[in-house]
């Protein structure tokens, strides 16, 4: 089966409320707003501040992989340009098809949080942001934007650029600045 019959065997799901709900869901991230916010109430916690760090250098370098890199290079045009006959529930996205770019940036936010180290995310966070970028990459083919491979592409980048931006953020939480040896006075342990 080729991937376009694949999403149009998808359009079958088609429900006037299916579809506000997944065009209002997949708008969170036109430019990646729904991952960023995410990254940025982490560093409001101390807990979480180095996974918040970790999500934001994650979606940053897959937005610069998949939109500046691998999409100009391929310029692979959406489904919805080789059958323009299907009903469209959002505008038709900028740029070409291949990969997502928000799967992408979905899955750096989640793939950050999965190999986050000391301290680590909650599992349910984690849990719950890997549920949200499955649904993301969905999303993206009932609205007939991107192919199958264009969402698993942008899981692949993804996942790569959460692995890492949580490996920077490691390396350099344990690169802390040396403390000097301070004197401490006639005859004081050193």
């Amino acid at each position: 089966m080729n991937e376009l019959a694949l999403l149009d065997i998808m359009q079958t799901w088609h429900t006037p409320w299916l579809d506000t709900l997944v065009a209002a869901f997949t708008s969170t991230s036109d430019h990646g707003e729904l991952w960023i916010v995410l990254g940025l109430v982490l560093l409001c916690f101390r807990r979480t501040r180095k996974a918040g760090v970790g999500v934001l250098v994650a979606v940053a370098l897959g937005a610069v992989v998949t939109n500046l890199l691998v999409k100009p290079l391929i310029m692979r045009p959406r489904p919805c340009d080789v059958n323009a006959a299907v009903a469209m529930i959002v505008p038709r996205p900028h740029g070409s098809s291949f990969p997502s770019g928000h799967t992408t940036a979905a899955f750096a936010a989640a793939a950050a949080l999965w190999f986050a180290r000391n301290p680590k995310a909650p599992a349910g966070l984690i849990a719950g942001v890997t549920v949200a970028a499955v649904l993301m990459g969905l999303s993206r083919m009932y609205c007939y934007v991107h192919y199958p491979t264009d969402v698993l592409a942008g899981m692949v980048v993804g996942v790569l650029a959460g692995l890492a931006a949580a490996r920077m953020v490691d390396a350099l939480g344990r690169r802390r600045p040396k403390q000097p040896d301070i004197p401490r006075g006639p005859g004081s342990a050193a």
